[in-house]
């Protein structure tokens, strides 16, 4: 341009223009305007100093709005230089938001996307790509990025006359431009000063373009709606805001797929609003973010690591149905109690051991007839029957009365009702009573049966009537004993169809978290389950089953009830009262009724080992299979070892031991059977703790420590289908090699979580899948909560159950696991009856391990805390993890579960409300809180909290909140009357003067005394007599009030409100403590400069005792005056203070330093 003899010179631009600019940038930085506005904003401030262009009418350039070229981008370049001294910057600087704002352009950048920018054509993109100007070094260095604004400038400036014919051909070669020429807009216009004003359009859209990359801008999805000239400079632009290497695939759809054609700028710009991230929701910043901020632990690269095949399903033997067998159970209950009548069905003993009742199967199935037709006919409320098919009923049975449970059960089979069986509750506060009584609210249980025995010892209201227990629905009582029941006509039979899917019967479940459900059973699946348990352990008629289980529900009711009638056996059952006085009760009438089978648990073993010295007339030699019910458990191995170890010289032989794995989802999971009934030999294996803490089987040796000894559960159930799926996430199958969730395909499960539909699909509807994602079967499965896989043969095999599991940190530990280790550091001598508790609390968002054991009372203080020394160094030893709290309790002081087991989840729940009352307690949170938070540091999303501050650091006013203004006390009479607290107290004297005020209470909450406003009113009167007569005291004297709280006090301190003097409360000294509260009181009286001091007879004594006088001398008190024995005197004028801002009372504080601090109210 230098040869039209005008070059271009920057003006300098006053400080107010310059304040302003920089008050813009800051609101186009923040989004407060668009860009459109802001270059109208920014042309309008300097419209004056810009100086015109040679060759361009200044009508076009006013007329246009053409923005300013660089005239401007000099003009704002000096103040970007100094702009770190310059004073007014500081007040709008934010480094919270120039991070906000180089994170998104990195991100951005990250991306690859293109910024939203103004309306432009394809062809023009296109037109810019073809045409290279002759001298673009400048651009061609800093391309993408403006850093170097000055020098652009520059270099823009002095090639303009090569830049301009360049600019005219690209302009002039896009015909489908809206501003390609002026002639093709405007016929009636200038063909000559196009060319011109291309030029400084071009200039002024370069400059523009370089201050919004300079300044981090963002994007504006705005701009380029309204009409546009006939010249633009967006297209010119878009040299700079478009990098090379784009061409046409510069304009994208919102999904990224990039578009060749005609596509108009509006549509563009909504693409490109739609491509970028959305605010995020309100919510979202008040989500606590220190869960970002915990230290994550990283997985060790030397972890082990499932490395075998995918496993294959595991499917049992077929399920035999016979034909000679009954076609349901209670045609069998029929056939046997009219052709076998007088066949034994069930003996029960009492605590003693004699048989006190043997149910034959001729009394079950009349008594179940009995029943059956009294529900249906005899329950009526207005001619109209209570019960209906299908209606739950509770059973509520004792443990020492299995008859009339057997009886209730079949006769609601045979009403079509379903039974819930439950526990007798025995107190209001029973562990888990509450989550009971929401499971038979949630099934409509409007009925419950008992005997007569069992309802008189049920806890009893006023009225006489059963107690309602807390969360319980209302019952109904119904006692079933022979002479309650009505017997049914000869022709009567119940229409019961047992072979359907119905529902059977519900059976309670307590999860980990302490929430009852119900668990379905149905008709079709508890005879498949009946002729499952048949097939597996070979029962046949006539046998006689020794059953220590509780018989309501699990393995002692599919055995001991259900089972056992389908087979016509009889059944020994031995309640636990019996087990807790004589251990070797079972074994004793296993002999003795030359028992064929046995239902126990690995407890009853090793009660039975340590109660077995002396007994030499023991022979188990009758025994063919010795159910082991809880062989889930895998520390039941050393039970049933030291079992046959003991036993085998008194005819038991190896084989006879049977453990089993059930749950209440999927009953019966697996069973070991006798080698005679096809069962392979049995099978233990070694395992690294190690290995299974990571969820993979890694074999070890004995000899190590950290090793744990499993024994096999047996095969699949006949007709069932078993794999092993992957605990979290999707039911994908295992590796042969890794430790998962067991799941059955089966007839003879649960059905359902009665009334919980959402997690019934999740337990009883899993479809296990392969690696790739396809189904393994197209019926689905049931999940069993037990953690395992399988092993050789076949062989099923259980380390531990979902309940149980705690996940800290990346490992997994199962409680069994922790309390086996705790017991095994001498827990004889400081346990009690080996009473111990594990399981997990959250703490930063991970499982801590809690132990917590009943002590001995014997065991003193310091050998406890040995022993939790102790058990603490084998846990992080043999599990490498650590223990968060270990706590003892008093012995019996844990909450018992039924059969007298710990209810871990109520003890979970007292731990978590501090209701534990422990007498010794080690918290060891420094070596298993491994995740603190993290040091603060600079993170790379901005999040809610650097928002508010850096709206603090920028002068925005954030928010404010205000309490309601209070009214005027002027504005009326009454108000101006009472505009004093001792004004009010007068007046409710005489309005309300029975209203009680004040109530002290002692620690027990009984009421000692007692002020209503008249009370008050005259008391306060005295105190203001005394203290003008005695203490001779005038308006405005300080008096020091040394009360303990109370009455006393608050008359104390309304009797110097009464007189004008000025209360000082002061905290009494402490008897026992005199040489240190003493000199306290003194020293508030001192600073106070009270004239008087008032209090109690009993304080008075203090302050003038012997005691006291060796602290301070007790002639440098001022007045002490008593208020216990003071005349009823009233004061002739109360005192009324002559405005409000006389000095109300004197309020003192003393720091843990010792410093005196006074407030004036």
């Amino acid at each position: 341009m230098a040869d039209r003899g005008c070059p271009l010179e920057a003006a300098p631009l006053p400080a107010e223009v310059l304040e302003s600019l920089a008050e813009l940038e800051l609101e186009l930085s923040e989004g407060d305007i668009t860009q459109k506005g802001y270059e109208k904003k920014r042309a309008k401030l300097l419209a004056r100093y810009t100086p015109l262009i040679q060759g361009v009418d200044p009508c076009l350039q006013t007329e246009n709005r053409v923005p300013p070229g660089p005239l401007v981008t000099a003009a704002t370049s000096k103040p970007q230089k100094s702009r770190a001294g310059n004073s007014r910057d500081e007040r709008f600087r934010s480094d919270v938001h120039t991070e906000a704002v180089q994170a998104a352009l990195a991100k951005y950048k990250e991306r690859k996307m293109p910024m939203p920018s103004k309306r432009r054509s394809v062809l023009v993109h296109s037109s810019v790509e073809t045409y290279t100007p002759p001298d673009t070094s400048s651009a061609s260095e800093d391309e993408g990025s403006l850093r170097r604004p000055g020098r652009l400038t520059s270099a823009l400036l002095q090639s303009h006359s090569s830049i301009e014919p360049w600019l005219d051909r690209v302009m002039q070669g896009s015909s489908t431009s809206s501003s390609a020429s002026s002639t093709s807009s405007h016929p009636g216009g200038r063909p000559a000063a196009a060319p011109s004003i291309a030029t400084a359009t071009a200039l002024a859209g370069l400059t523009a373009h370089t201050h919004i990359d300079l300044h981090s801008a963002p994007p504006d999805v705005t701009t380029g709606l309204a009409e546009h000239s006939h010249y633009e400079r967006p297209q010119v632009a878009s040299v700079r805001g478009i990098p090379r290497g784009h061409g046409r695939n510069v304009l994208e759809t919102a999904d990224g797929v990039p578009v060749n054609s005609r596509v108009s700028s509006k549509i563009q710009q909504l693409l490109n609003t739609l491509k970028r991230p959305k605010r995020p929701p309100l919510k979202e910043f008040f989500v606590d973010d220190f869960e970002e901020l915990l230290e994550v632990q990283q997985p060790d690269p030397n972890q082990p690591k499932p490395e075998g095949d995918q496993m294959a399903v595991l499917k049992g033997e077929p399920l035999s149905v016979g034909t000679s067998g009954p076609p349901s159970l209670l045609a069998a209950l029929q056939l046997w109690g009219t052709t076998q009548p007088k066949a034994p069905c069930l003996t029960a003993l009492d605590t003693a051991g004699k048989a006190t009742c043997t149910l034959t199967y001729g009394k079950l199935w009349s008594r179940s007839l009995k029943l059956a037709y009294t529900l249906l006919n005899k329950l009526t409320s207005k001619n109209e029957p209570v019960l209906k098919p299908g209606d739950r009923v509770a059973l509520v049975f004792p443990n020492s009365d299995p008859v009339m449970f057997m009886v209730a059960f079949y006769g609601c089979l045979l009403a079509e009702l379903v039974p819930v069986p439950i526990e007798v509750p025995l107190t209001r506060k029973d562990a888990g009573s509450q989550q009971v009584g929401f499971l038979l609210g949630s099934c409509g249980v409007t009925l419950a049966l008992t005997t007569d025995a069992c309802q008189k010892g049920l806890p009893k209201a006023p009225t006489g009537e059963v107690a309602t227990f807390k969360g319980w629905p209302p019952l109904a009582w119904l006692v079933i004993d022979g002479k309650h029941l009505t017997k049914p006509p000869k022709d009567w039979y119940p229409l019961a169809q047992d072979t359907g899917p119905g529902t059977a019967y519900i059976e309670y479940k307590t999860s980990k978290e302490g929430s009852t459900v119900g668990v379905t059973v149905s008709h079709s699946s508890l005879l498949a389950q009946c002729r499952a348990l048949t097939q597996a352990c070979g029962y046949m008629e006539a046998e006689t089953l020794t059953n220590v289980l509780d018989f309501k529900r699990d393995a002692g009711l599919w055995h001991g009830v259900l089972t056992s009638v389908m087979n016509r056996m009889h059944v020994v059952s031995i309640p636990y009262a019996l087990m807790k006085v004589n251990p070797l009760s079972w074994i004793q009438k296993v002999c003795s009724y030359k028992a064929r089978a046995a239902l126990v648990k690995s407890r009853d073993m090793h009660w039975s080992l340590l109660a077995q010295r002396g007994q030499r007339d023991v022979c188990l030699s009758s025994l063919r299979m010795l159910i082991v019910a809880d062989g889930a458990n895998p520390w039941s191995i050393s039970s049933c070892d030291a079992f046959l170890n003991v036993f085998q010289s008194r005819g038991l032989r190896p084989e006879v031991i049977c453990p089993c794995a059930s749950s209440p989802e999927a009953l019966t999971v697996a069973m070991r059977r006798p080698p005679d009934l096809g069962g392979p030999p049995p099978r233990k294996a070694v395992l690294s703790m190690n290995g299974l803490s990571y969820g993979v089987i890694r074999v070890d040796t004995e000899e190590k420590l950290s090793v744990l000894t499993v024994q096999d559960v047996g095969q699949v159930m006949p007709g069932a289908s078993a794999c092993v799926v992957k605990v979290d996430g999707a039911p994908y199958l295992c590796k042969t090699d890794e430790i998962g969730e067991i799941c059955v395909n089966s007839i003879a499960t649960g059905t359902a979580y009665y009334g919980l539909l959402g997690i019934t699909k999740n337990i009883f509807e899993t479809v296990p899948v392969t690696a790739d994602g396809v189904p393994v079967s197209d019926r689905p499965f049931t999940r069993t909560g037990l953690l395992g896989f399988i092993g050789p043969d076949n062989l099923v095999f259980v380390v531990g159950k979902l309940d149980g599991l705690m996940v800290v940190g990346v490992r997994r530990h199962n409680a069994d696991d922790i309390v086996a280790t705790a017991l095994a550091v001498e827990p004889m001598k400081f346990v009690y009856r080996g009473r111990i508790a594990v399981f997990s609390v959250t703490v930063l968002h991970d499982d801590r391990i809690v132990l917590v054991a009943e002590q001995r009372p014997d065991a003193s203080e310091e050998d406890s805390f040995q022993w939790m020394s102790r058990v603490l160094q084998a846990i992080d030893s043999i599990h490498q993890v650590g223990v968060y709290c270990l706590a003892l309790v008093p012995a019996n002081t844990l909450p018992k579960a039924p059969l007298g087991g710990i209810h871990i989840s109520e003890t979970k729940q007292r731990f978590l409300e501090g209701m534990l009352h422990p007498c010794n307690v080690l918290m060891c949170p420094h070596t298993c809180v491994t995740n603190l938070p993290k040091p603060r540091q600079k993170q790379p999303e901005v999040g809610p909290a650097s928002m508010i501050v850096g709206n603090l650091v920028a002068g925005k006013r954030i928010a404010q909140a205000s309490g309601r203004e209070l009214a005027h006390l002027e504005d009326s009479d009454q108000a101006r009357k009472f505009l004093f607290l001792a004004d009010v107290l007068q007046w409710r004297a005489h309005t309300t003067p029975d209203h009680p005020l004040f109530l002290l209470l002692n620690a027990k909450g009984t009421v000692t005394s007692t002020a209503t406003c008249i009370q008050l009113h005259k008391r306060a009167e005295r105190v203001a007599a005394a203290l003008m007569e005695k203490g001779r005291l005038d308006a405005g004297d300080h008096v020091a009030l040394v009360y303990p709280p109370g009455v006393d006090l608050i008359a104390a301190f309304y009797g110097c409100l009464y007189c004008g003097c000025v209360p000082v409360t002061v905290r009494p000294p402490h008897p026992q403590n005199l040489g240190t509260t003493l000199p306290t009181v003194k020293m508030i009286v001192e600073v106070s400069k009270s004239a008087c001091v008032l209090s109690t007879q009993a304080i008075t004594r203090l302050l003038k005792s012997k005691e006291a006088a060796a602290a301070v001398d007790v002639r440098t008190w001022p007045t002490i005056l008593d208020t216990d024995d003071i005349p009823k005197k009233k004061v002739a004028s109360i005192f009324r203070p002559p405005s409000p801002d006389v000095l109300a009372y004197l309020d003192f504080s003393v720091s843990t330093t010792g410093i005196l601090a006074g407030v004036k109210p």
